[in-house]
């Protein structure tokens, strides 16, 4: 089963929901997993998400050690590039984690939907 991370700034965080609910079918396949408020809004639209500290807290170094240890396919993060976030060195932290250890890592729906699509 596919293992997912799903994180979104707060000015995503509904992006993350509708993306979610397209794309249900698809994301009730695989084990998901999210930070704080995104895995609570997420698992609110129905959808089955084992949630994580919120990202200021720890959850997207979290996600990083699951992508590290490789308990992780793929991790979606809906950044919002036009806010400042406090937490940026994690967010870039996890970035270049999914790089070193190759794991697919999409930052907007698009690119999401491309890789559900094509591993799905």
């Amino acid at each position: 089963m596919l293992r997912i991370a799903m994180i979104a700034h707060d000015g995503k965080k509904a992006e993350m929901v509708a993306f979610a609910l397209q794309n249900k079918e698809k994301l009730n396949q695989c084990t998901l997993f999210g930070t704080g408020t995104t895995s609570s809004h997420i698992s609110k639209a129905g959808i089955k998400i084992k949630p994580l500290l919120s990202g200021p807290m720890g959850g997207d170094a979290q996600i990083a050690t699951l992508t590290a240890t490789e308990a992780l396919d793929m991790v979606i993060f809906f950044r919002d590039p036009l806010d400042k976030h406090p937490h940026e060195p994690d967010v870039q932290m996890l970035m270049r984690i999914c790089d070193v250890h190759n794991v697919p890592l999409a930052t907007n729906p698009a690119a999401a939907a491309l890789f559900l699509k094509g591993i799905i």
